[in-house]
């Protein structure tokens, strides 16, 4: 190997090529380590790269199917300390137990009429959804609000529902009022939510409150809204029409 440093070799050549000598073996040398260096940089992308490649490979993107439940206070849980204690949030129980794919989300809006889902139901929907539970119509009733407007406002409901996917599947909650709302308009209150739900061929939950509207036990003190265990027995009576479509 050439070695620039020996005095004797050095002593035997002309000074311009002992010097070119010099220069062409630190060429050699900076070329060695710039091809080490390029060398390992290569090794070290083609580990990142693997590594990039395995973790796509072994956690795939998935996303859970959703259920929106679009309703008043029963729906919010008015009255409950935490909105986990709602019906929406005890059937989110019962779907994990049997490790169903799908997402609850609870859309109650306390004090809600059918007008007031009318205004937001369009920016509600933007999100994908795969079942629409539809609980509104109490306030209105409540209200004495005239029965045709509570018709009209539900089926355009249902309508942004139907023109946002034909493939969402929607579920309709009835609901009743008390006698003393006078016995035609109850009775034509009642009605309306069934002929809605023929009139659009989707399901249909005819009492949301069966078992708990009016029991003392099973309401909070304004004896409307349901207490926990009120909620569970919602959650059930729900759950007998929703678990079919899961």
């Amino acid at each position: 190997m050439f070695k620039p440093h020996n005095k004797d070799f050095r002593s035997k050549l002309p000074v311009s090529l002992e010097r070119k000598l010099i220069k062409f073996s630190y060429f050699f040398i900076a070329l060695f380590l710039l091809s080490c260096g390029e060398t390992k940089k290569e090794k070290t992308n083609e580990v990142q790269n693997s590594s990039e490649q395995t973790e796509t490979a072994v956690t795939p993107h998935t996303e859970t199917k959703r259920i929106l439940f679009f309703g008043d206070s029963i729906t919010a849980g008015y009255g409950l300390d935490d909105t986990d204690e709602a019906y929406p949030a005890v059937v989110q129980e019962k779907i994990d137990s049997l490790g169903l794919d799908y997402t609850v989300i609870n859309s109650g809006v306390s004090g809600e009429t059918t007008a007031g889902g009318r205004s937001r139901i369009a920016w509600v929907v933007k999100q994908d959804l795969d079942i629409f539970v539809l609980e509104l119509g109490a306030n209105d009733g409540l209200r004495g609000v005239d029965l045709a407007e509570t018709r009209s406002n539900l089926q355009a409901i249902i309508d942004v529902v139907r023109a946002k996917s034909p493939a969402i599947k929607i579920v309709l909650a009835g609901m009743q009022l008390p006698p003393n709302m006078g016995q035609e308009y109850t009775t034509e209150f009642k009605q309306l939510f069934e002929d809605i739900a023929k009139k659009n061929d989707i399901a249909f939950i005819p009492f949301i409150l069966k078992d708990v509207g009016g029991i003392a036990s099973l309401n909070q003190a304004d004896g409307i809204h349901p207490t926990i265990e009120g909620h569970k027995i919602v959650a059930n009576t729900v759950w007998e029409v929703l678990q079919p479509l899961l």
